[in-house]
């Protein structure tokens, strides 16, 4: 079974975010987990295309046609399957991908961002992405290797498969690759945010991880220690403020900000 813990502290929850984070390798501390946070810890790992319902594995490919059909092609870096997928995921489109960061402290802020949740318990999912994608097709693991790299790059991805039934083809295999998007705007940038996606579109990641419970952790976050929580992320400048910059964000951060604790 996947390994959950329940913090019961801000101080236990950098324990249990940072754990095993020394590389001694590098003579470094650095994690090699995906950090993804959530405001209801009985959230799936759905992602937006299996949340659209009905027939969304044949959806998928009609989604995508169109929106790049009327997206203007100046959004994209290339016409690559996995440029669009990133620019369609970014701007709201039901993709297969799920986003994620490298970085606990924005994982937190997503946790803790809706507070009219915080009567109930959130989480934070940490997943082992190097263990993840030694699971992979050796022909993968190959290019990782050569490139020096632990998540795949667009142009890694765009050499292996540049189009949606070639990933398909992959779905026996039922794996998760996780890769980094384009820096297409600053959001991207500040949010630390890199990407999964399931060769299979119809595989929920919480399944795929119990055949695999070892490559991940969920972190419960009880709903009494939330306000600390969010408090303390604030003034550390995590906030949408700075996540989503622009006057959206703003908004955002002050609506929060000043609203009452009720």
């Amino acid at each position: 079974m996947i390994e959950i813990v329940t913090v019961d502290s801000w101080d236990g929850l950098q324990r249990e975010l940072f754990a095993n984070s020394w590389n001694a390798d590098l003579g470094r501390f650095r994690s090699r987990c995906a950090f993804r946070g959530l405001s209801t810890a009985t959230y799936r790992l759905e992602t937006s295309l299996i949340r659209l319902g009905g027939d969304y594995v044949n959806l998928e490919r009609h989604l995508l046609r169109n929106f790049k059909k009327y997206a203007h092609r100046s959004v994209v870096e290339r016409d690559s399957l996995w440029h669009w997928l990133s620019v369609a995921q970014h701007f709201g489109l039901p993709t297969r991908i799920l986003d994620w960061t490298y970085s606990p402290f924005i994982a937190m802020h997503f946790a803790t961002a809706s507070i009219d949740k915080f009567d109930r318990d959130g989480v934070i999912w940490a997943i082992n992405y190097v263990k993840a994608h030694e699971l992979l097709p050796q022909c993968l693991r190959d290019k990782l290797a050569v490139e020096g790299a632990n998540v795949m790059t667009l142009p890694l991805l765009t050499e292996s498969f540049n189009s949606l039934a070639e990933l398909d083809a992959m779905g026996h295999e039922k794996v998760a690759l996780f890769f980094e998007p384009p820096s297409i705007d600053d959001r991207i940038v500040n949010q630390f945010a890199f990407c999964s996606v399931m060769s299979d579109p119809s595989m929920v990641l919480d399944d795929w991880l119990e055949l695999h419970p070892a490559l991940a952790r969920k972190i419960i976050i009880p709903a009494d220690l939330k306000w600390e929580i969010r408090d303390k992320l604030d003034q550390a400048n995590v906030n949408e403020r700075v996540l989503f910059p622009g006057l959206d964000g703003l908004s955002r951060w002050l609506k929060r900000h000043y609203s009452p604790r009720t």
